[in-house]
């Protein structure tokens, strides 16, 4: 048998590959319109929690994307108190495969991928669904996503104000001061829900709640806003969706069912189902349906997470780092 060779990226080697927001918002763009265009197959998640003590779970994402001729399966932790021990609350691993043979062609460290590819549905979202003259962003929540959701937010929309609030005041203050620096603007860390996001032309809530708890309150969302609500725990009043002239998901399959998500109340409720649902994000990015129409309209976009995004982002870094010559080469057989 002719040798076999996975290529492997760890943390420092997709670090040393220094990816522009330009080149992650591509490839994961394109990973959406391969979508939108019906080159995909996405599995719906799945999930292994070893023990409700440990405050935390696996999520198992399983995709195809026939335009880079790639299938992928990442595990991903997601563990809530992480950071009582000096850890991100989430690591993963990404491993892609011929999808002919099944033959392994990489392993990748996807804890970073699964932060930049989730601030780039984020970003992407905005871009088709926010008002183009958005100048003011509210962030809840202070996560390893969260970081790459602003960053790339105000890489398309340059933001006049920034608000920023976590439940910790220490993660609310030193995430504001780690952007504050990184973006060479201002950005301001609040005491409180309300101040964060009342006026603001984009909500972005990544929470991180044990259980659900609607702090997120529909009558502090502006006209015209863009919400992105994301927390595996829903922080949110049912009320929300009443005031959506549009709702977007990133994939429908994985959005209606499962233990967990923002808005899995507002499926079991009917409030969200294939009836009110607007698109994909997918269909809007390949063209096939609508984005924003007008300024007066009042946007949510949900996303759980895309399989079809981790493959896209981590075949976009093989490709650099090949050219970089960074990373390793494992013989597997």
């Amino acid at each position: 048998m002719t040798p076999i060779y996975i290529d492997y990226l760890n943390a420092l080697d997709i670090e040393a590959l220094a990816m522009t927001d330009g080149e992650i918002l591509d490839a994961v763009e394109a990973g959406l319109i391969a979508q939108g265009n019906g080159q995909t197959v996405i599995e719906p998640r799945v999930h292994l929690e070893p023990n409700p003590d440990f405050h935390g779970h696996f999520n198992v994402l399983r995709g195809y994307v026939a335009p880079l001729d790639a299938a992928g399966v990442k595990i991903v932790g997601d563990y809530v108190d992480n950071y009582l021990h000096g850890l991100p609350s989430e690591f993963g691993i990404l491993n892609l495969f011929d999808p002919r043979t099944g033959t392994p062609r990489a392993i990748l460290d996807a804890t970073v991928i699964t932060d930049m590819r989730t601030g780039a549905v984020t970003a992407l979202g905005a871009k088709h669904l926010a008002r183009k003259g958005s100048k003011v962003l509210a962030h809840i929540g202070a996560r390893g996503t969260a970081y790459w959701n602003v960053k790339l937010l105000d890489a398309l929309f340059d933001f006049d104000e920034i608000r920023v609030h976590s439940r910790r005041p220490e993660s609310r203050d030193t995430f504001a001061a780690k952007l504050s620096a990184d973006l060479g603007k201002p950005v301001k860390a609040t005491r409180d829900w309300q101040s964060a996001i009342e006026g603001a032309d984009i909500v972005v809530e990544a929470s991180r709640l044990s259980q659900p708890e609607p702090l997120l309150k529909t009558e502090w969302i502006k006209p015209g806003a863009f919400v992105v609500p994301y927390g595996t725990m829903s922080a949110v009043e049912l009320s929300l969706t009443d005031i959506m002239d549009k709702m977007v998901v990133d994939d429908w399959g994985q959005c209606k069912g499962g233990k967990f998500g923002s808005l899995r109340a507002h499926v079991e409720t009917g409030r969200l189902s294939e009836r009110t649902l607007h698109a994909e994000l997918g269909q809007i990015a390949a063209g096939l349906k609508p984005g924003r129409e007008s300024d007066d309209e009042t946007i949510l976009f949900w996303h759980r997470g895309l399989s079809l995004s981790d493959i896209a982002l981590g075949k976009a870094m093989l490709s650099k780092a090949a050219a970089k010559g960074i990373g390793q080469r494992l013989r597997f057989a």
